[in-house]
């Protein structure tokens, strides 16, 4: 069967779900409706505005329009896991900024070098555009859990971390467990899809790739590439930015310092 596309008239019809589910939180009364009406709104119109902007990206296929998008796209990112881990360290934005475009870049320099071996891959978005927002959405949520969590173990941990210090450790071996901690909360997402993929559900590329007329082996080959990138995003991501997260919570004498 061939790619049945959907117009305007299907997505209205579909949007009655989203109805029938504000129907049902209305029904209950579970103090959702206007949350959950919000939400269909936003999904409406955020990815109809998506859809318009990567048509343009796609028909143009102007290399710096492609960078500007992914850079837009890593910034918001940015944002985001930045307010998530908190708002009260000072330069925070540049180092999150930092960790999750590193992560996604070294990413995507191995996909295309050694996976795809396909120098036409930067220019086109039909690759770098899923790939990079892939890598980018789950690097972001990666280093706003190692983030948060790691501030939070150095802040209710002051005494220990500086009892350590009066023993002569240095920064990292006082933070070193913290560290261990921050890293392993960012990156158990991904192990635990890793461990039951395939298994409890039927992960988004496989769907889309079979919805759009994919062989069920092409699929599966796609869903195990992006597995595989989104690890190595999240394990990097989580690293540098906890690494340079441990920098901060000292002075230049290597006292901890309060934010």
């Amino acid at each position: 069967m061939d790619y049945i596309q959907l117009d305007l008239i299907d997505l209205a019809i579909a949007l009655g779900m989203a109805a029938i589910a504000i129907a049902i939180a209305a029904w209950q009364q579970l103090g959702l409706t206007l949350q959950l009406s919000l939400a269909t709104a936003r999904t409406t119109v955020q990815l109809l505005m998506l859809g318009v902007i990567l048509q343009v990206v796609f028909t143009w296929r102007h290399p710096l329009l492609l960078l500007g998008v992914l850079l837009v796209m890593l910034s918001l990112a940015a944002v985001v896991a930045r307010n998530r881990i908190t708002r009260k360290l000072p330069r925070l934005l540049p180092l999150v900024w930092a960790a999750i475009g590193l992560s996604t870049a070294v990413t995507l320099i191995y996909i295309n070098t050694f996976v795809l071996r396909q120098p036409a891959v930067w220019s086109n978005p039909q690759y770098l555009i899923p790939l990079g927002g892939m890598m980018m959405g789950n690097a972001m949520n990666a280093a706003a859990i190692a983030g948060e969590r790691f501030v939070s173990l150095v802040q209710n941990h002051p005494l220990e971390i500086e009892t350590h210090l009066s023993l002569g450790a240095t920064p990292q071996q006082a933070l070193a467990t913290y560290h261990k901690q921050a890293i392993r909360a960012g990156t158990v997402s991904i192990l635990n899809s890793m461990m039951v993929v395939g298994l409890v559900t039927l992960p988004g590329i496989v769907t889309g790739q079979l919805l759009s007329g994919a062989s069920p082996i092409d699929a599966a080959a796609y869903q195990m590439l992006i597995m595989f990138a989104i690890a190595l995003t999240d394990f990097i991501a989580t690293t540098l930015l906890v690494t340079g997260l441990g920098r901060r919570f000292f002075n230049e004498a290597a006292q901890l310092q309060p934010f």
